[in-house]
């Protein structure tokens, strides 16, 4: 982490640490707010919160609930962002990633990640990778993960079938034709913006929040999976997601 001097209003960023002895990033959705973050410069540092301790320290804080349980019950996740800077004395308190992408972008409009008239658009890319593209990495990836939590965090939030045993990653040859069938689709996608653009970003030219949004897939798969699984995908489509993964490099800091 970064260190600032005590009095320095800063933004806070509230994270689950990575299972490594340096805490780093490694959720997706934590992962594409602090790319933002990184884009447009802004002063910032990390909490690191466990995920056993999530509601705990959101509800001390004040944070809002990212959503709301069938029964009425909040439900408390990260990201969660804090704002001290435009009010040390009232912060800004914001949960979900979306939204404090836009908060981001309203309350710090220098280098834009929403280009003027794409914010629909990339909403409705960004809701194909959540909902569609995103689907049958799931099966490998959250296995994956939650076998390199630590023992606490894997308790309160058991991969299994009920007996309490976490489930095998799956790498069948048919869910890894279901991973690379989605990569190769956005592939094609992608290369429609060829003739007018450089064929690696969403938006053409520039870098976007829907660029950061599925380079914070690529990272979850590099920090966590087998060093072969991210060997294969990186040069998957003529080595376009490293490219991708590349053009985003700069922006990795951890704070």
């Amino acid at each position: 982490m970064t260190r600032h001097p005590n009095d320095v209003p800063l933004i806070t960023l509230y994270d689950v640490p990575s299972p490594s002895s340096t805490p780093q990033t490694w959720l997706p959705n934590i992962w594409r707010v602090r790319l933002v973050l990184n884009f447009k410069r802004l002063r910032y540092r990390t909490e690191w919160v466990e995920f056993p301790d999530i509601e705990q320290k959101l509800t001390s804080i004040g944070a809002p609930p990212s959503g709301v349980r069938p029964d009425g019950r909040p439900i408390f996740t990260l990201p969660v962002l804090v704002d001290h800077v435009r009010n040390p004395h009232a912060p800004v308190k914001i949960s979900h990633a979306d939204k404090i992408a836009e908060y981001l972008e309203s309350a710090y409009p220098a280098r834009s990640i929403f280009p003027e008239g794409s914010r629909a658009l990339q909403f409705i890319f960004v809701h194909h990778i959540e909902r569609t593209f995103a689907r049958p990495l799931l099966t490998l990836m959250v296995p994956i993960s939650h076998q390199q939590l630590p023992p606490r965090s894997q308790s309160h939030f058991p991969v299994s079938g009920g007996d309490g045993a976490a489930a095998p990653a799956v790498r069948s040859p048919a869910t890894w034709a279901d991973v690379k069938g989605q990569f190769d689709f956005l592939a094609s996608m992608l290369d429609k913006n060829a003739a007018d653009g450089d064929g690696v970003v969403v938006m053409g030219r520039e870098l976007s929040y829907a660029d950061f949004v599925l380079c914070a897939m690529l990272l979850w798969i590099e920090k966590l999976s087998p060093n072969d699984v991210w060997q294969q995908v990186r040069m998957w489509n003529e080595g376009r997601w490293w490219r991708l993964w590349d053009r985003c490099g700069q922006y990795m800091e951890v704070c």
